[in-house]
């Protein structure tokens, strides 16, 4: 953004995302002082422009929410929609470099651009430009993704970072050896979290309701939430884990057998993330 003048001596802006302020008047050399200078910091502009930093924070923060829930579930966002946010900073940072899918389902392309019209270009795996006009397009879980490790390989030459972990997004497989009565993974179960985990939860973007944790993924037509149980001692405020089970939202509670890829990843992911466990597979209940 550009600079605004405040009083004869100085100008304000933005600078990285903090107010910045820099001498005005013919002898100044046009860069950013190192600290705002005093008769600044209860300036009526000052605090505008703090209020304007900060509500930029929780816009970029909605805005990689919103396209991490995109990329959880694997939702088909309309192209129309991603012409219209584009433009915006905050939602192009969370866009741009993500792997997408259009019409063909087995050719993913990393997002570089949207067009007004709605057409998407995207760098494919042989390293070409495409120009590509779907009516909608996925942002998919990296389980769903095809040619994974290609895609990851790819993505290091080209030194591309995505905001919104996709690629390398921690994935957890659901083990061959469940049997059709099991309901629960207690790997985590017993494990000590030292700090609350209602703090810890909230860092990693999960909901804590009662005594569980919980994420929500849709997956198969369904809201699939997964539960981790904890018991926690308000005394010293260190929690001890449960079991971890899915259930569909207003629904049954699903045999460990019946539940999808994506949910069974984002839940011992959420469990992993909690416990600090490398755990990838689960004993169940």
């Amino acid at each position: 953004m550009g600079w605004l003048a405040v009083g004869d001596s100085y100008e304000i802006s933005l600078v990285d995302g903090k107010v910045a302020a820099r001498s005005a008047g013919p002898r100044a050399t046009g860069r950013p002082l190192k600290t705002l200078p005093k008769a600044l910091r209860d300036d009526p502009e000052v605090d505008r422009l703090r209020q304007l930093a900060q509500w930029l924070d929780r816009h970029a923060a909605e805005c990689l929410a919103r396209v991490d829930a995109w990329v959880v579930s694997s939702l088909p966002v309309p192209t129309a929609l991603l012409a219209r946010v584009w433009p915006d900073p905050a939602w192009r940072d969370a866009l741009r470099d993500l792997v997408v899918l259009g019409d063909d389902p087995a050719a993913p392309g990393f997002l570089r651009d949207v067009t007004d019209g709605g057409d998407l270009r995207m760098v494919d795996l042989d390293g070409e430009t495409v120009r590509l006009s779907p009516s909608t397009a996925r942002l998919p879980h990296p389980a769903h993704l095809p040619a994974l490790a290609d895609l990851r390989e790819f993505a290091d030459e080209l030194d591309i970072t995505q905001r919104v972990e996709q690629l390398h997004r921690g994935t957890w497989s659901r083990p061959a050896t469940l049997t059709d009565r099991d309901t629960t993974v207690t790997d985590f179960r017993g494990t000590k979290v030292p700090n609350r985990l209602a703090v810890r939860a909230a860092t990693f973007g999960f909901r804590v309701s009662g005594s569980q944790v919980r994420c929500r993924v849709w997956e198969d037509g369904h809201t699939v939430e997964a539960a981790l149980g904890f018991d926690e001692d308000y005394w010293d405020s260190e929690a001890t884990l449960g079991g971890l089970s899915w259930t569909v939202v207003d629904g049954p509670t699903l045999r460990l057998a019946e539940v999808g890829p994506v949910a069974w990843s984002e839940g011992m992911r959420m469990a992993t993330a909690l416990s600090g466990a490398a755990t990838t597979t689960g004993r169940t209940a």
